[in-house]
């Protein structure tokens, strides 16, 4: 053992990171957990934040407080540049290098556009805290807009949500938009009809919700088209702008454009040197060590895993936590004089939401729809909530939006117009 203690440094502070740091709090390490932002954050519940069901507070938690008692933890609100492999260091935007023994890699993946960024202006993603506030604020703010728009044909396209990807994301979406369409909306304006919003999930593929079988793939979607989301699958988007999305021949008019189609890695993992696969991922050793540095870890959305059987391991929550702790192991392991265990993913099956008691849970051979599935949906994701306050707000409002169809986030903050593109701005 060196004199001083074995310095691990991990990057990112999401499901992958935290789990990493807090695994080695009885390790002879001096841990440094470095994240852009200073909270945890539950993405599974974003979504929510972006419909206004929740406050950003209930599905986030300040990293200092969260680690507060593990001593050994460090906690720098950096963002990080590069990873100079050689100098084993992490070079951060504002010049500042932070040497390390153990590097944890985990900075996660940001949204992915397939070669069109430009499209980025005009229909944004759900990652971060920000990303739902502006979301939010362009949901509330179109049907504003509409109130105010004397010309029909304007009118209708300020009422018009296209949401493009039909993964977990984009489903819960686009249920929850027309659950605040037709209630939570409902006799709060004079010269529109809320209810008669319009709102289309366009999905690529053949099904929506794709990795889930077959049959409750079909069960989404006839639920989807029950609360009155329009579904389209098997036409990948043409183009985005500032008036509406095209598909196939189609030209629909919509000023609010959601993307939920497409992640792709942090641009971090090409600063390392090796070679990545398609989706900019880092293709790890069994133990998540990268071939040929040791010393370095993948976690989470940035790590290409393999399954046992050829199938990839998802970038989901749970899959983070694992090879959170799974590179503590490994660190320990190591700094013990032994072989690094073998990472072994355990599937806790899918999950997704469609509307109000409505959802469906894959586990295995266990298949849930409706409102037993929405049960499920609704005990777990309060389980996993980081902190006793957050799960008891977050169970008071989702019990007071339950009886009373209301979403208590509703306000709309910052600038408004600045979030509109530019062709539909006021002079």
């Amino acid at each position: 053992m060196p004199a001083t203690p074995c310095h691990v440094v991990i990057v990112g502070g999401g499901f992958a990171g935290l789990w990493a740091t807090r695994a080695l709090a009885a390790a002879p390490v001096r841990v440094t957990l470095l994240d852009r932002g200073n909270h945890h954050l539950f993405q599974p519940l974003l979504y929510q934040v972006a419909t206004a069901g929740l406050s950003a507070p209930d599905i986030a938690a300040p990293l200092r407080h969260i680690l507060r008692r593990q001593r050994n933890a460090t906690v720098l609100m950096e963002t990080v540049a590069a990873i100079d492999t050689r100098a084993r260091r992490v070079l951060c935007t504002n010049g500042r290098g932070v040497d390390y023994d153990f590097l944890v890699l985990a900075s996660g993946a940001t949204h992915a556009y397939f070669g069109h960024d430009d499209w980025a202006d005009h229909a944004p993603g759900l990652k971060t805290l920000d990303d739902a506030l502006h979301i939010r604020r362009r949901i509330l703010s179109a049907f504003e807009r509409a109130e105010a728009e004397h010309d029909p044909a304007a009118r209708r396209a300020w009422l018009t949500f296209a949401i493009v990807g039909g993964g977990p994301t984009g489903v819960e979406l686009a249920g929850t938009l027309v659950e605040i369409a037709r209630h939570t909306l409902a006799r709060e304006f004079r010269r529109i009809d809320p209810g008669a919003a319009r709102v289309l999930l366009l999905e690529a593929g053949p099904r929506v919700l794709a990795s889930f079988p077959e049959a409750l793939s079909a069960h989404a979607r006839a639920q989807l088209q029950r609360l009155g989301v329009e579904v389209r699958t098997g036409q990948p988007v043409q183009a985005i702008d500032a008036d509406g999305v095209c598909v196939g021949a189609d030209r629909i008019p919509a000023r609010t454009v959601l993307w939920a189609a497409g992640v792709a890695a942090s641009p971090l993992a090409r600063t390392l040197g090796v070679p990545l696969d398609r989706a900019g991922r880092v293709p790890v050793q069994p133990d998540l060590s990268v071939a040929g540095a040791p010393e370095i870890f993948v976690a989470g959305d940035l790590a290409s895993v393999q399954r046992p059987d050829g199938r990839p391991v998802p970038g989901v929550a749970p899959a983070a936590k694992q090879m959170g702790r799974q590179v503590a192991a490994a660190i320990r392991a190591r700094l013990a004089g032994k072989p690094a265990p073998r990472f072994r993913y355990r599937d806790f099956g899918n999950l997704a939401t469609i509307g109000r008691m409505a959802a469906v849970v894959h586990l295995g051979r266990l298949r849930l729809t409706g409102a037993l599935a929405w049960w499920f949906w609704l005990t777990a994701h309060i389980y996993f909530l980081i902190g006793f306050r957050n799960r008891l707000s977050v169970m008071l409002s989702w019990t007071w939006a339950y009886w009373s169809y209301q979403r208590a986030a509703r306000i709309i903050l910052g600038d408004a117009a600045a979030d509109q593109p530019r062709s539909t701005r006021q002079a």
